[in-house]
């Protein structure tokens, strides 16, 4: 991925006209996707007076974050292209379909230290910017109709029937905080979550990913391939401009949560799998011998995560974590519970089905200070995690590897020529 930025002589180009090849023995087309961004006031996602606040953030003209005001590439806007593309560098020339100059972007991988290359171009309007194949398809799927005639902002539920898919893997939402099925194409494909959940503390019915969904929310953008797709939603009861961003690639998926809200008692955000990952290992940086999900009581050992896995027949998915924050004085711990009897309050199933299957997350045990901008506050905190989804047999020193992966990304220049 690249800003626009990074590539001054494409400023200017009209996103739909780029298009990408590698040079392998002769020109391959391959796809290419522009992802246009903005610095928007975030109460105009509301569809309300402007309050000052503004973040630069991905643009929609079918929510009410609208389009971007500059409708060509600019210097925030995102390209993006998958490094499994990259080829060999090209002659002297410009394949057929193209005009002009060309930009070629070099691709190198920081561990490993190869290089690959892409370039770009403008395109005289015969050739598709998806090359014909496309990496990721999602389906944002409003049951009510259109978002920004159908969607109330103002409270929820918003029911869905959402779906991202790839060849790797499929995720569904029902509403907009509620992550609901995920299957590993490269495994068995069984769908093996209950849900994407969230509570102040385990056990704690107060705020979850139901309650958000139930309150005042909007979309900032739904953008589908053909490299990635985009999902990106705030509102989160008292917190309306804590804001969940999701990116699909082929084989990963980025969670990026902004928390803006006053302060609160503590977070916890996990994933509880459903009956069907029986007989898969978890495992994370604290434990990695592993233990069975079976919904039977494991001893896991507590800790920061800095990784954590769930494998077996019916695939693997590695979640790396990290956070951002200039609050002092957080450190995060961790959560799991496997059991199908679930006892006292701090097991209570607050959402989903009534049982724990591997419910595991990080989880800050301690109080959060105000993030919330509209009160003045200058506090950050955002929390990252990073799913590869993988097929069975993925082992502890894969999914430890998947942290550099995370954390040290392939570094693209782009050279005009």
């Amino acid at each position: 991925m690249v800003s626009g930025a990074d590539v001054p002589n494409l400023v200017g180009v009209r996103p739909a006209g780029l298009v990408a090849f590698r040079y392998d023995g002769g020109w391959q087309q391959v796809p290419v996707q522009v992802d246009e961004r903005a610095p928007v006031d975030l109460a105009t996602i509301y569809r309300q007076p402007p309050n000052g606040v503004v973040r630069t953030v991905y643009t929609d003209p079918n929510t009410w974050t609208g389009p971007d005001p500059d409708p060509s590439i600019d210097a925030d806007d995102e390209i993006v292209v998958m490094a499994k593309d990259a080829g060999t560098i090209a002659p002297v020339g410009l394949p057929s379909g193209t005009l002009g100059k060309r930009t070629r972007l070099t691709v190198t991988d920081p561990i490993g230290g190869a290089s690959g290359y892409v370039y770009l171009f403008s395109g005289d309007g015969t050739l598709r910017q998806d090359a014909g194949r496309p990496y990721v398809s999602y389906t944002f799927g409003l049951l009510a109709g259109s978002y920004k005639t159908a969607y109330d902002v103002m409270r929820g539920p918003n029911p869905e029937n959402s779906t991202v898919d790839t060849a790797a893997y499929t995720r569904h939402f029902a509403d907009r905080w509620v992550d609901d099925v995920l299957r590993d194409k490269l495994g068995t494909g069984t769908d093996i979550l209950d849900r994407h959940k969230f509570s102040f503390k385990p056990g704690d019915c107060f705020r979850t990913e139901d309650k958000f969904s139930g309150a005042e929310g909007a979309f900032v953008a739904n953008i589908s391939g053909p490299v990635r797709a985009i999902r990106s939603y705030m509102g989160a009861v008292s917190g309306p401009f804590t804001q969940r961003e999701h990116v699909y690639y082929e084989r990963r998926q980025d969670v990026r949560t902004y928390l803006r809200v006053h302060d609160i008692s503590g977070a916890v955000d996990f994933y509880d799998y459903s009956p069907a990952a029986s007989g898969m290992t978890y495992r994370n940086n604290n434990d990695v011998a592993g233990v069975t999900v079976n919904g039977v009581r494991d001893s896991v050992t507590a800790g920061p995560l800095t990784w954590e896995s769930v494998t077996g027949a019916q695939g693997s998915v590695t979640f790396v974590h990290s956070t951002v924050t200039n609050i002092t004085g957080i450190t995060p711990t961790s959560y799991y519970l496997d059991t199908t009897s679930p006892s006292g309050k701090a097991e209570t199933q607050c959402t989903g089905d009534r049982f724990a299957y591997a419910s595991s997350g990080p989880w800050v045990n301690q109080p959060i200070p105000s993030t919330d901008p509209v009160k003045g506050s200058t506090k950050v905190y955002t929390g990252y995690r990073t799913l590869y989804y993988d097929p069975p047999g993925v082992t502890a020193a894969q999914s430890a590897a998947r942290v550099r992966d995370a954390t040290e990304p392939l570094t693209v220049v782009g050279v005009a020529e």
